[in-house]
């Protein structure tokens, strides 16, 4: 293990509350201008070329930006670079809401907003996952993150419905507004939280590229933690038809009503939440690994099940089920990178996570995507579906650690 074991974590639990309560607050407002934007081209476009575009440009600068970041949280303050990250949002989105304002409502205008918020993204949160370690005890992670995906979820759950009526009562510039007021709570917030800099003289001298180097060397030496990384992106890219296509799914097949589209993002979020505390109280197997891919192959069963509703009301169940699982899928994962990942390399390491994620989830639209609006999105979820629980069999014999 290579978990901080010089830091004596001192007041961590309101360090903790103060921490998880800026990002909170900052999410509910990003999640719900993300809701909208995807809400306004769905219903302005009904196109799964449209939905793929707006993925690409949610993802592909998470992917630019993530081979610098991890070297910018593993030499700077981690604190420092998450407060940034959200006013660099917030700042552009406070841009799209003076030109919407002003009459220029294009919707072009979303997509350079999306690839800026993007950059914002990639930083954030993989400082967030290697900050954590650095306010909380090593037997407290996975309470910690279960609860951290509790209450994101929480703010999932609220702000879908708080997009909608927005929607409805008012315009997109005021969901726009509300995201520039909660980041400027949420910096202020965090500006209380006193996190040191960590001495690292694993990114001391040598040029830039050298120590990005580094970090690929890093996951050379270490196969277990790249295993990880390449089971995350296997799956990461499975599910992406139920990731983005669910909204063009539930428009096509079971009315355009923005409430349900609504209703279809906060079941996934109540499950999400639901999950979160789940795993919070429980703490899974003592087998982090046995944990995570019984939650895998659930939800690759509930995919299958979830293209197979024949009702409304049986998509939304099997959807709020799929958001109880995810949790336990991710909270392990990410503890496992936490304990077993050097505190000096975490923002690299998680940099690369978030690159793989976000480079599995854009090449998951760029084929799921376009083949939405040739096929029917139900078949897509059902082959998904299957081919995410055949990783999750691959991966008991792939993901062994020598520790075990």
């Amino acid at each position: 293990m290579h978990y901080d074991k010089n830091n004596n974590y001192n007041g961590w639990q309101r360090k903790i509350a103060f921490f998880l309560s800026a990002q909170t607050i900052s999410l509910f407002g990003s999640s719900m201008v993300q809701f909208a934007i995807i809400w306004y081209i769905t219903l302005h476009t009904s196109s799964g070329t449209m939905l793929t575009i707006t993925t690409v440009c949610g993802f592909l600068p998470q992917i630019i930006i993530s081979l610098f970041a991890g070297l910018w949280i593993d030499r700077y303050n981690r604190k420092t670079m998450i407060m940034l990250a959200d006013g660099m949002i917030a700042i552009t989105t406070f841009a799209l809401a003076i030109l919407f304002l002003a009459g220029y409502n294009d919707i072009w205008l979303l997509y350079p907003v999306l690839l800026i918020r993007s950059f914002g993204t990639g930083i954030q949160t993989p400082a967030v996952q290697a900050i954590i370690p650095q306010l909380v005890p090593k037997e407290q992670l996975m309470r910690v993150n279960g609860i951290n995906s509790s209450i994101s979820s929480l703010m999932m759950f609220l702000s879908p419905a708080a997009g909608a009526a927005v929607l409805a009562f008012a315009t997109i510039e005021m969901a726009l507004l509300i995201d520039v007021v909660t980041a400027l709570i949420g910096i202020g917030i965090m500006s209380g939280i006193t996190v040191s800099t960590l001495a690292n003289k694993a990114v001391e001298g040598n040029s830039g590229v050298q120590k990005i180097k580094q970090g690929f060397a890093y996951l050379k030496e270490y196969a277990y933690i790249r295993r990880l990384l390449v089971f995350l992106f296997a799956v990461m890219l499975l599910i992406s038809p139920a990731a983005f296509l669910t909204p063009l799914m539930v428009s096509r097949s079971f009315g355009s009503e923005v409430w349900r589209l609504s209703a279809s993002e906060m079941t996934f979020s109540a499950g999400m939440l639901i999950g979160g505390l789940i795993i919070a109280s429980w703490g899974g197997f003592r087998n982090r690994r046995l944990t995570m891919l019984l939650a895998c192959v659930l939800y690759g069963l509930l995919m299958i099940a979830l293209g197979a509703a024949p009702t409304f009301g049986l998509y939304l169940l099997f959807n709020l089920l799929i958001g109880i699982t995810s949790p336990s899928f991710n909270s392990p994962l990410t503890v496992m990178l936490q304990e077993k990942v050097e505190p000096q390399m975490h923002g690299r390491v998680f940099s690369f996570m978030q690159m793989s994620n976000s480079f599995a989830l854009m090449v998951g639209m760029l084929l799921f995507g376009p083949l939405g609006d040739a096929v029917r999105v139900e078949s897509l979820l059902i082959a998904a579906g299957v081919l995410v629980v055949a990783c999750a069999g691959i991966g008991w014999r792939f993901l062994i650690d020598r520790d075990e």
